[in-house]
């Protein structure tokens, strides 16, 4: 990994890489981002910017939102304390995932809410938030956008992202946000690609630990953690 200070980390949820659900979110996005290969996409999918975004981040859900490394950490410290993080953790079965809809954009989601889920993603947050560098201004401005709710505002000044804790919520993005012509037809071409995999049962096995060399590169899963709790 590298030792840039532009360099960021993120701890995510991916399907491990015999489910089949790992081969079709990788060939849905056009990329392998444990392996940086290309994928072919499915036919149909012609427009690469419809998935442009999501390919640069990776197919997963997030736990631990990207961050740069603090000063007084070691990308080595890191490593260990994900690896510890899951070895106190047992592996859980995941509820059924669906093709939806999230703010104009396709994602994968629970069907039903998973509390060990949601448990996992908060203990990601905290503990991995002492390796975190702050945000600067830029990337608190960027975070803000057009405005964010009193209690997302406070977590972002806390946490380094305003989408954690109760505003969390599991997603495996697809597309970039879509308009009504192009969800009409890219939810369908969505639904029948991934139909097969979202029928065998999964469970989380793992944390994935990413990096981003640096502003404008792909992220790349660097290693995964097996759960041993």
């Amino acid at each position: 990994m590298s030792g840039s200070s532009l360099a960021r980390a993120a701890v995510y949820y991916v399907p491990e890489p015999a489910d089949p659900l790992w081969h079709a979110g990788t060939t849905w996005l056009g990329r392998d981002p444990e392996t940086g290969a290309t994928r072919d996409r499915p036919p149909g999918l012609k427009e690469a910017d419809l998935t442009r975004e999501p390919a640069a981040y990776g197919f997963h859900a997030t736990l631990k939102p990207p961050f740069r490394l603090s000063s007084v950490s070691t990308w080595g410290s890191l490593q260990e304390a994900v690896a510890t993080l899951a070895a106190g953790i047992a592996p859980f079965a995941l509820p059924a995932f669906a093709v939806a809809d999230l703010a104009g954009f396709l994602a994968l989601r629970e069907t039903s809410p998973s509390p060990a889920l949601q448990a996992l993603a908060d203990l990601s947050v905290a503990a991995l938030d002492p390796f975190r560098m702050p945000p600067d201004a830029a990337e608190l401005q960027k975070r803000r956008g057009a405005g964010l709710p009193r209690a997302e505002e406070a977590m972002l000044l806390r946490w380094g992202y305003p989408h954690v804790f109760g505003a969390w919520r599991f997603h495996m993005t697809l597309t970039r946000r879509l308009d009504s012509e192009e969800h009409a037809r890219i939810a369908p071409l969505a639904e029948a690609h991934f139909a097969t995999a979202l029928a065998h049962p999964r469970r989380v096995e793992s944390l994935a630990l990413f990096t981003q060399s640096g502003p404008g590169k792909s992220f790349l899963l660097v290693e995964r953690f097996p759960l041993l709790g």
